[in-house]
């Protein structure tokens, strides 16, 4: 793969709270908390003005509370922003050759061969003008030669700004950063690292290979690569993002749809763990049924982003009962979730859920230490199919 790629990376400036600017314009330099302000509720997102007192997303609500008592307090509505976050897909997709959608609120743009590296920087000018012109949204964008270095540059230019890291810069770019920095360094090897003197990526990126395979094993080359503006991370075409699914066939030929939608129910709790333990959502579910006859059909809907049990399992029986017309007997049914992004704990943390979320986590947690089939729903525990 060559060295001197050039990625683009686009994100929305504080996607949640930009959405709800537009629809509100009064919203404009204030401290904006997307969120639930029950006792349990967090921060799903919050607009610049309101970090600026300390408010981060996933904080506890009545920490952000304390923090930021002026805050204005929006419940948020994950349909609206699941229509902007394809409403912005769209438009680039328009106008790139190669696309992947990393999240609901970012891109990665390979425009490698396209045109000089100039020409790329003017390019991307262009196209986030182009996004915030028809879309009414702010974006910053960081141009570079990989993911991971044009992902750092849209950070360190935050919010609505440009920022172009060419191959003789990325190194100087990259030293004076905290560790913190590194997409995908966590907060344990932050702070292992942290009280071990390695503060800063020019420190790191001096560290013996040995030495950080012996402290982080496997991970820490990937880290030590990262310190040195390696990453040569392909940019996976949106289009071919990967789908999870599932297909039973029955023992016997059924008509009991009662059975069935116990049998989805399964089938879907299955799905949405997978998604939950990858930090995945879907924002399409599909399902297909065949026929004794051997006919098969299917049906699919777009959802508003999620990982959640109850709403998946909810469209899911919707598109069944859509689906089955015939009333012949069933010989197989399938789900499948596709549209697949980045970043379930920012999506539903803030959802008129919340205590969905929680039995999620509850169930989850017995999964991992149990295994996959440790716990169901009462109603999908006996299926005679």
């Amino acid at each position: 793969m060559s060295a001197d790629r050039q990625i683009i990376h686009m994100d929305q400036d504080a996607f949640f709270v930009s959405v709800e600017v537009r629809k509100d314009p009064r919203l404009v330099g204030r401290p904006v908390i997307i969120g639930s302000l029950s006792d349990r509720g967090v921060v799903a997102s919050c607009s610049y003005e309101a970090r600026k007192f300390g408010v981060h997303s996933a904080m506890p609500a009545r920490l952000a509370r304390r923090l930021c008592p002026q805050g204005v307090w929006i419940r948020g509505n994950m349909d609206e922003y699941s229509k902007a976050s394809h409403e912005i897909t769209e438009i680039i997709q328009e106008q790139v050759p190669l696309l992947e959608k990393a999240s609901i609120d970012e891109h990665y743009i390979d425009m490698t061969g396209m045109d000089k590296h100039f020409g790329t920087l003017r390019y991307a000018k262009e196209l986030r003008a182009k996004v915030i012109k028809e879309t009414g949204l702010p974006i910053s964008f960081g141009l570079s030669v990989n993911k991971t270095v044009s992902k750092m540059a849209t950070n360190e230019c935050k919010p609505n700004g440009e920022l172009s890291v060419a191959r003789p810069g990325v190194q100087s770019f990259l030293n004076p950063l905290s560790i913190r920095k590194i997409p995908g360094l966590g907060e344990k090897t932050f702070i292992k690292l942290s009280d071990m003197g390695i503060k800063s990526i020019h420190t790191l990126s001096q560290v013996h290979p040995e030495y950080m395979t012996s402290i982080l094993g496997k991970n820490g080359i990937w880290l030590l690569q990262k310190a040195k503006g390696i990453d040569e991370s392909p940019v996976v075409p949106y289009h071919e993002q990967k789908s999870i699914g599932t297909q039973s066939t029955f023992n016997n030929d059924s008509i009991d749809v009662q059975n069935i939608n116990y049998l989805l129910t399964s089938m879907v709790m299955d799905l949405a763990f997978e998604l939950r333990q990858t930090k995945k959502q879907t924002a399409c579910v599909t399902v297909t049924i065949r026929y004794s006859t051997f006919e098969t059909v299917t049906k699919q809907a777009r959802i508003p982003y999620t990982a959640l049990d109850s709403v998946l399992i909810g469209k899911t029986k919707e598109l069944f009962k859509q689906l089955y017309q015939k009333r012949l007997l069933i010989r197989l049914v399938g789900v499948r979730l596709s549209n697949l992004v980045s970043g379930f704990e920012q999506i539903d943390l803030y959802s008129e859920s919340e205590e969905q979320y929680s039995l999620c986590q509850a169930m989850d947690k017995i999964r991992r230490r149990f295994g996959p089939g440790s716990i169901k729903l009462a109603s999908v525990i006996d299926l005679n199919l």
